[in-house]
């Protein structure tokens, strides 16, 4: 595996991570935004979106004095592609991300606090 498709998957294997991603699912969010949901500080949210940047799942920008977090999709293709590998996953659909990640986000929910 390449050394990005491994972050993919170590980003992936956190439980606040991907509550983060299907959060972001809906739209573009600020840090803060982000961080409200969950019972940790910011500084803490903040490695975690660091995580999700350094595999590509999301971007950030700055907009004033605000950080934006965005999805970018196109990193879990590559994941896609190499699961396809195995004969047994169908390509990366969002809808079906979605609601894998909407019923991760109990779990989360119970972690986090």
């Amino acid at each position: 595996m390449s050394r990005s498709l491994d972050q993919v998957f170590a980003a992936l294997s956190d439980p606040t991570r991907r509550h983060i991603l299907a959060m972001l699912l809906e739209d573009d969010m600020a840090v803060t935004d982000v961080a409200e949901p969950f019972e940790m500080s910011l500084a803490a949210i903040s490695k975690h979106l660091n995580v999700l940047t350094s595999a590509g799942l999301i971007s950030q920008e700055k907009r004033g004095r605000v950080k934006w977090c965005k999805l970018e999709p196109d990193a879990l293709r590559e994941a896609s592609v190499w699961m396809q590998g195995f004969g047994q996953f169908e390509p990366v659909n969002l809808d079906a991300f979605e609601r894998f990640l909407a019923a991760e986000l109990p779990s989360a929910a119970e972690e986090g606090s």
